[in-house]
């Protein structure tokens, strides 16, 4: 767009994309149209076990936009009629996985939910294909080696058992891929379910599987929190 000569700033076509702006006092026109900044959108999604986390699934799969409404699930341009901008999944749950999800169109943002070095806590609850012992819980805060990485939990607690399974809540402040399959399935013990059930403070609650909705301000306040450290 900007090489094509269809942005203005301060009233001239500029066709460097790399030339600075400064958004609180320049005035930027795409096609003689005025550009605002989008407002920061922050959802929670409770995702249905089966979606996957993209905008389009080459199998056809149902994916976490289906979800949505209409104008948060477009990829690019909203569509006609609407100044909603897309947002998209603070990183992901496979498709076997279930349950809380950020979706976002602060980037920023959601790169600092992600970070490693801010050690922001994720919940899970998962139900195991055998009855749990103490050496189980052991192994996984004691850590597993698999392909390479050194897998570990930060906490572990047996939640309920059955006469051939249980569930656990299992909490990370590292997200390593399929970090809790891996580490189960290392030990020998299938995973059943597993369920999201929090990010930090903010928990999933009662929210209706596949319902969404926004962050409420003391629940976006809580995270910043959470994140700074405080």
């Amino acid at each position: 767009m900007i090489h094509a000569g269809r942005v203005r700033l301060n009233g001239v076509v500029k066709r460097n994309p790399e030339a600075p702006v400064n958004f609180d006092a320049d005035r930027v026109e795409v096609d003689g149209r005025v550009s605002v900044a989008a407002a920061k959108i922050y959802r929670i999604l409770n995702k249905p076990r089966g979606t996957v986390t993209t905008a389009s699934d080459e199998k056809g799969r149902r994916t976490v936009y289906d979800f949505l409404r209409p104008e948060l699930s477009t990829p690019g341009e909203p569509p006609a009629g609407t100044d909603s901008p897309w947002i998209a999944p603070v990183g992901r749950l496979d498709k076997a996985s279930e349950g809380l999800l950020l979706l976002t169109n602060d980037s920023e943002w959601a790169a600092r939910i992600l970070a490693p070095d801010t050690h922001l806590d994720k919940t899970y609850h998962a139900r195991i294909s055998q009855v749990a012992d103490q050496q189980l819980l052991h192994a996984l805060k004691k850590g597993i080696v698999s392909g390479g990485e050194t897998l570990r939990v930060k906490r572990v607690h047996l939640l309920r058992s059955g006469e051939k399974n249980s569930w656990l809540e299992i909490v990370l402040d590292e997200g390593k891929n399929r970090q809790i399959r891996r580490m189960l399935e290392a030990l020998g013990v299938e995973v059943l379910r597993l369920v999201r059930v929090a990010i930090g403070p903010l928990a999933l609650g009662e929210l209706a599987k596949g319902a969404s909705r926004p962050l409420t301000p003391a629940e976006k306040a809580a995270l910043d929190q959470a994140l700074s450290g405080s």
